[in-house]
């Protein structure tokens, strides 16, 4: 089965080339180095909550946990705190479709 990775968090204004750069650069193929692969990226433009929602796709349960296990993992989301606040994450059964 599935599981897709979840992701919301907000930009720190001012940052946003350096986040953007940070993202294309380390955080995605990061991720895909793990074994997840990045299935969506939603920006809010308009309304209440999160600002970005971003989310990845492992193939099984293993896959996901041994990703999340890492040192590489716990580096990557070191270094997204120094470009966004308000993060949140959670593992889902992946669907195929929009999730929240």
């Amino acid at each position: 089965m599935a599981l897709k990775l979840l992701m919301t968090w907000d930009m720190v204004p001012g940052r946003e080339q350096e986040y953007f750069e940070f993202l294309v650069r380390e955080f995605v193929p990061g991720l895909q180095r793990l074994g997840v692969q990045p299935t969506e990226a939603w920006y809010t433009t308009y309304g209440d909550g999160p600002q970005m929602l971003a989310g990845f796709v492992a193939e099984n349960h293993e896959v996901m946990q041994e990703a999340l296990e890492t040192q590489e993992w716990d580096s990557l989301k070191a270094k997204l705190f120094d470009y966004v606040t308000n993060f949140n994450s959670k593992v889902v059964r992946a669907t195929g479709g929009f999730q929240l």
